[in-house]
């Protein structure tokens, strides 16, 4: 049953809402996997803060018209699963690359980042990025190694101080 026009221009509405703070997408070709892995893998998606969909391709082609996304539409033939996230650029790409590693029927058919158009081995360098929270965490240990030291520092006086008086004790109580 052919979908009625008021609801592709709602879906093409959508699309474009959905992309508009997108770090980054995934293309991929589910053919030959089974719907339970397909649900599970929404789920997993989902559970990262991460989007999956499938969408027609001339739906996906009418609302990256006219955009910075619209070079993707070259990767868009045959059916096609859709992954983004609007907080982590790494986190599909990961998803995407565990999935066709676990799946082979799973292929990666491309991906957009930061207004360029990538291969699956575009994807695959995406997916060794560093997540959003592996990099607050380094963050964080950045900015706590300077007071740490900052704090050794201090306290190595007053403990050096401590163990010259401890020596000097020492050698006095040996000549007596």
């Amino acid at each position: 049953m052919a979908m009625q026009r008021a609801k592709k221009e709602q879906v093409v509405t959508e699309i474009k809402e959905a992309f508009s703070d997108v770090t980054s997408i995934v293309l991929a070709d589910y053919r030959g996997i089974d719907v339970p892995t397909v649900t599970a893998m929404r789920q997993e998606f989902r559970d990262s803060g991460c989007d999956y969909r499938v969408l027609k391709n001339t739906l996906v082609k009418l609302a990256i018209q006219d955009s910075s996304f619209e070079p993707m539409s070259a990767l868009l033939s045959g059916p096609t699963a859709l992954m983004w996230s609007t907080e982590s650029p790494a986190m599909p790409a990961k998803l995407a690359v565990k999935f066709a590693k676990e799946h082979k029927a799973f292929q990666i058919k491309g991906g957009f980042f930061e207004g360029q158009v990538l291969d699956a081995a575009g994807v695959d360098q995406l997916a060794k990025m560093p997540g959003k929270e592996e990099l607050q965490a380094k963050f964080l240990m950045t900015m706590l190694a300077a007071p740490q030291r900052m704090v050794r520092t201090l306290a190595a006086a007053p403990t050096n101080f401590l163990h010259l008086l401890q020596a000097r004790e020492r050698s006095l109580k040996s000549e007596a």
